[in-house]
């Protein structure tokens, strides 16, 4: 059920001390609107204008493992859409099996960027693209390399030639813009947070609004945490416990050692762990940092708060606030087409029967097949589901499965076989698989 939501009054908020109700702190209401506002629509630079054809090309090319040196890794392996394109570890493993020194970082908004990686060293979304795909520690990939198993591939052609019709060939430019137009398409959905910013009171249940009041206000957060995604796209040294020097040897500006690029909030919660080595698991730690974490160094921000006092009701407002800036469930872009993932014998399957996972169910929650038939799950959801058997005759998972997704089973045994969402345990589906002889 919905929670109920009151409205509060329009500029005043109650600001609590150690748990007890102190003077009530006023926000300017329409000005904080105005401020988080979103644009009315999604930049792209002159050299490279987005169009379906380009977009719908980078998305296979985002998904296509012939970037990388081994063929088994592509972009998305480290982006995952379900975890706002990022891969839920504090440090993925490098190709070496060690930690790579930095977080996987998120990918909604990039269109708005004004530099790419925590420490800025690409400046455009294009640039950004090539990086990773030839560090040897990231994918290994040589793009020299790639682009020619993919100009042998008709289908890219053809996908190359319609997404560049004025220079049709793959070429390393080419390959490169349609990965851009396909990231500039990343824009996170609108939430709770955004129908407040549009005049709706009841959107903000009552702490969430007390935590706004403090973003903007007592705590700063907004110091740094600027406009619609949250973020003024300069670097800071916030007093993390680490050694990395970030912004620093990129300008050659020792002054800016330690410093980051400040992440976007928007869709924050499917992207933990949190900061530019993972180092803090969740939204209470990132309050519990500030409040009082930071390491004190000469090269902090000069933006940063250096002294905070926040209650826990307060820290519990914060977070509740940073909660409403996410989707209820993990956003899918629509520029990012359905995956279907197979498994068992479902190659030469005669016949297949399809079940909905709509409304957090299987429906039908039951299903009877003969040993060769195949199985068709279809998330048609708004939410990430997950298909999990756990039996002696299969044993499967299908890792996140999207809105759009489909998940087909073949069976090439007789017995039961129970099947559930991983994500949302109640959701289960009964199957029965009888010998290919049976009548």
């Amino acid at each position: 059920m919905p929670r109920l939501r009151r409205a509060l009054p329009a500029l005043m908020v109650a600001t609590l001390v150690g748990g007890a109700a102190d003077k009530p702190a006023a926000i300017d209401v329409e000005h904080w609107r105005q401020a988080f506002a979103r644009p009315d629509h999604t930049p792209a630079p002159a050299a490279n204008p987005t169009t379906p054809e380009k977009v719908r090309l980078g998305a296979a090319l985002f998904d296509d493992t012939r970037l990388s040196g081994s063929g088994e890794i592509a972009c998305s392996t480290c982006h995952q859409a379900e975890l706002s394109f990022s891969d839920g570890v504090d440090r993925h493993p490098g190709l070496d099996g060690a930690p790579l020194e930095r977080r996987t970082p998120p990918l909604w908004n990039m269109a708005w960027g004004l530099s790419w990686f925590w420490d800025g060293r690409a400046d455009s979304l294009e640039a950004q693209a090539a990086i990773p795909i030839e560090d040897k520690r990231e994918m290994g990939g040589d793009l020299e390399r790639a682009t020619k198993a993919i100009a042998a591939d008709p289908l890219m052609q053809k996908s190359f030639a319609a997404a560049f019709p004025e220079d049709p060939a793959v070429t390393r430019d080419n390959l490169m813009k349609a990965l851009a137009a396909f990231e500039r398409t990343l824009v996170s959905p609108q939430t709770r947070f955004d129908r407040w910013v549009k005049g709706d009171d009841r959107a903000l249940d009552k702490d969430e609004f007390a935590g706004l009041a403090l973003f903007v206000g007592k705590a700063g957060c907004v110091a740094c945490h600027q406009g619609w995604r949250f973020t003024d796209e300069a670097f800071h040294d916030i007093g993390l416990r680490s050694q990395d020097k970030g912004r620093g040897p990129v300008l050659g500006v020792k002054a800016a050692d330690h410093a980051f690029k400040t992440p976007s909030l928007r869709e924050r919660v499917w992207s933990a762990p949190y900061m530019h080595d993972g180092s803090l698991a969740t939204f209470e730690d990132v309050v519990d940092h500030y409040a009082k974490g930071i390491v004190k160094r000469p090269t902090l921000s000069a933006d940063l708060p250096r002294a905070i006092e926040l209650s826990e009701t307060e820290r519990a407002q914060l977070v509740a606030f940073l909660n409403t800036l996410s989707s209820d469930d993990p956003p899918r872009p629509t520029s990012l087409p359905p995956k279907t993932i197979a498994w068992g014998a479902t190659a030469q399957a005669v016949a297949t029967t399809t079940v909905s996972q709509k409304d957090r169910r299987f429906s039908p929650g039951a299903i009877l097949l003969k040993v060769g038939e195949a199985l068709r799950i279809l998330n048609d959801d708004t939410r990430t589901h997950n298909v999990r058997v756990d039996g002696a005759n299969m044993s499967f998972n299908s890792d996140g499965q999207n809105p759009g997704d489909t998940v087909t089973l073949g069976f090439d045994q007789p017995g039961h076989y129970d099947i559930i969402c991983g994500i949302h345990p109640e959701m289960r589906l009964s199957v029965d698989v009888a010998s290919a002889a049976a009548r």
